[in-house]
């Protein structure tokens, strides 16, 4: 059995941090959803930028669009979305068959909007309208401008992943906003199912855990093993789900709690570097170093 269908079967989502046109084209990602096992993509701005200044594969879209007199930021949005619809499809059957709660993409508000919250309410409703695909979560950064843009755009009905969060606090006043917000929707007799997550960045824990822990318990809070939750990251663990845990009371039961992400994007220490293993003809090497790791699967 391939260590992704062991994890798979454990009740974790492998979710990819990583999308280029290149990706998609050369069928990886299909390979990766249907050989590996992958249930969802994420992406973030430093993420496309990479993509579009390493290969020629957008080149002749950016020329049309250029000739359109497409702006540079409404230029950008449509590379991105052109690519996370189509990761989208293709994500589609696992989120239908999980009834919404895997195959989602995710794409960020701009950088530009940190410390504009109507701004990022703004964009966060046009980026949902304009992919027009149920399983795209827009990302927006769990920061104190960001919080009252994750609660309107909830309250909008758009499907939030929050992001940049590095803390049990910032995990709390996140899901505080997202539950405001739903509260919100049944007062005003909307449908409460706006699906959220939120991503917790596991490798900055790493790094504050170095040389405070056994070595051999370093790793463990992106594993979620048992001697973690006596070590480091367990007690955040621990503190995020009590808190979704007393969140859910105060919402129907058919409205869904922000479900934790733990986001691994790179590894901040040299001496560990777990890999995907590649699929059949494998795209090269960077598409697949890169990994999102889902809090277990629950029913909701």
């Amino acid at each position: 059995m391939k260590p992704t269908r062991a994890l798979h079967d454990l009740g974790q989502s492998l979710w990819l941090d990583n999308i280029t046109r290149e990706l998609l084209d050369s069928g990886a990602l299909a390979r990766y959803i249907g050989e590996l096992d992958v249930t969802g993509l994420t992406s973030n701005p430093t993420i496309f930028d990479q993509a579009i200044r390493s290969a020629d594969t957008y080149d002749d879209a950016i020329r049309r669009k250029i000739a359109a007199d497409k702006s540079t930021e409404a230029l950008f949005i449509e590379l991105a979305l052109e690519d996370l619809t189509r990761a989208a499809d293709l994500f589609r059957p696992i989120h239908d068959a999980t009834g919404g709660t895997d195959g989602w993409v995710s794409m960020e508000v701009s950088p530009l909007l940190a410390y504009d919250t109507a701004g990022s309410i703004e964009q966060a409703k046009q980026l949902h309208k304009q992919a027009q695909r149920p399983n795209m979560f827009v990302k927006i950064p769990g920061t104190p401008a960001g919080l009252g843009a994750i609660e309107e755009a909830v309250f909008a009905g758009v499907p939030i992943n929050v992001t940049l969060l590095f803390s049990c606090e910032q995990y709390l006043a996140a899901a505080q906003a997202y539950m405001r917000a739903i509260e919100r929707r049944i007062a005003g007799g909307l449908d409460p199912n706006v699906t959220s997550v939120a991503s917790l960045f596991v490798s900055r824990w790493d790094v504050a855990i170095k040389d405070k822990v056994p070595a051999d318990c370093e790793d463990a809070v992106a594993r979620g093993d048992a001697r973690a939750r006596g070590a480091a990251g367990g007690s955040h663990a621990r503190d995020q789900d009590r808190a979704v845990r007393v969140h859910e009371g105060r919402v129907q039961a058919r409205a869904r709690p922000p479900r934790p992400v733990r986001r691994r994007r790179s590894i901040r220490r040299g001496d560990h570097q777990p890999r995907l293993p590649a699929p059949s003809h494998p795209p090269p090497q960077r598409h697949w170093q890169q990994q999102d790791l889902r809090h277990p699967r629950r029913s909701r």
